[in-house]
């Protein structure tokens, strides 16, 4: 019988950028392990690179929520009925992707870089003229991805107040559960409200598109736009916030990396890239279930097997050398693994590119003094929700 190990405990204090040292022991062991889980199942954990882009990449191996073998995690696991694009097969995750590709294009998302910059311009112009300290996370991380989304739904001025709280209560991972579901049941009636204004009057924006070319032809319910919004709200929102934080104060912490980013500004698209693969902050991990016996890493995974990638070990395999360095100039940076990979590959990850690149860069350029306001370890980072974050940043310049 196969030996099952302990699944590794989540990041921890001593090392909060670092996956926890239980990756790394296993991946030297075998890239592929059986792992006892909180609730006494044993899928196979991988954490190598190749072998993790294998699985991610092969339709031998679902990511359908129902399946009963699909690995579960102890906190913030979203019910499997619940309508989300990740969680579905082929064909019907295929034909709900294409309803969407065209708002995320390179050339679309390259479009939207003006607007993109005012939004960061604005909330620094506000963040310098009140003064140090600030919070970053607060006063700029969060409310830029949530500014860029409401554009792109199609949120109105008037509406975005009540947006901004709606979407700041399903974002705050501090809270209960029972705070939390509170939370998304005031951000489902917005924007249910809001699918009924767009139903009515119909504008230029991602929402009205949905409503208009497939809800109206049936090829969604109105129940299903409002579950694609919520989608499309949660992936690309607090995600981007958080990786905006911790970047920052990566960045931080590594003047010389700091240093030769503002002296090659050239070299921002390839340092985000960087900083997404050391940083990945999907951090719980992202599960799958064989469909067929598949031979992985050297190990045969039998059907009906479920499935964990952790992509933080991943994008630190040896694959990259010197992976546990961050290096801004990485010549494969590019290749990580932290959108995923396959079909399933992050829908928004150019976006998201394209902020980070924006906000880093107009941090840099315009806050040169920088810096922490308190010790490092007094930072509350997220290490228990199932995407790395930092609660409050406190910054001076």
């Amino acid at each position: 019988m196969d030996e099952i190990r302990d699944y590794p405990e989540l990041r921890a204090a001593a090392c909060p950028f670092s996956p926890p040292p239980g990756y790394e022991e296993l991946r030297e062991r075998s890239a592929v392990t059986r792992v006892r889980m909180w609730d006494g199942s044993t899928p196979f954990l991988v954490t190598g690179f190749h072998e993790a882009r294998i699985v991610l990449g092969d339709d031998r191996f679902s990511a359908d929520g129902t399946h009963e073998a699909m690995p579960r995690f102890v906190k913030f696991e979203v019910p499997a009925d619940v309508f989300n694009l990740g969680r579905m097969d082929d064909p019907e995750h295929a034909r709900i992707r294409r309803m969407l590709t065209a708002h995320f294009t390179i050339r679309r998302t390259e479009a939207m870089r003006p607007m993109i910059q005012d939004i960061v311009d604005g909330l620094l112009d506000r963040l310098i003229a009140e003064g140090p300290p600030a919070d970053l996370v607060s006063d700029f991380a969060f409310p830029l991805p949530s500014q860029v989304i409401a554009v792109m739904l199609g949120v109105s001025d008037a509406d975005f107040a009540e947006f901004q709280r709606a979407s700041q209560g399903v974002m705050d991972f501090t809270v209960s559960t029972e705070e939390m579901g509170a939370a998304l049941g005031v951000m489902v009636d917005y924007v249910s409200r809001m699918c009924a204004a767009k139903r009515a009057d119909p504008g230029d924006d991602l929402l009205s598109r949905l409503i208009v070319d497939q809800e109206r032809t049936g090829a969604l319910t109105q129940q299903q736009v409002v579950a694609t919004a919520l989608v499309l709200l949660l992936a690309g929102h607090e995600t981007t916030a958080n990786m905006i934080a911790l970047s920052t104060v990566l960045l931080l912490r590594h003047p010389e990396q700091l240093a030769r980013l503002r002296a090659d500004p050239g070299l921002m698209p390839n340092a985000v890239d960087e900083l997404l693969r050391y940083i990945t902050i999907v951090q719980e991990g992202t599960g799958r279930v064989a469909i067929k016996d598949v031979e992985v890493g050297g190990v045969l995974i039998p059907a009906g097997e479920g499935v964990i990638i952790n992509l933080p070990s991943a994008n630190r395999d040896p694959h990259f050398s010197d992976a546990h360095e961050l290096d801004l100039g990485r010549p494969n940076a590019r290749e990580h693994v932290a959108f995923g990979f396959g079909v399933h590959q992050c829908l928004g990850q150019t976006l998201a590119r394209v902020e980070l690149q924006i906000a880093l860069e107009t941090l840099v350029r315009r806050l040169p003094t920088l810096r922490l306001e308190g010790p490092f370890e007094d930072l509350a980072f997220l290490y228990e929700s199932m995407n790395f974050g930092v609660a409050r940043v406190p910054v001076a310049w």
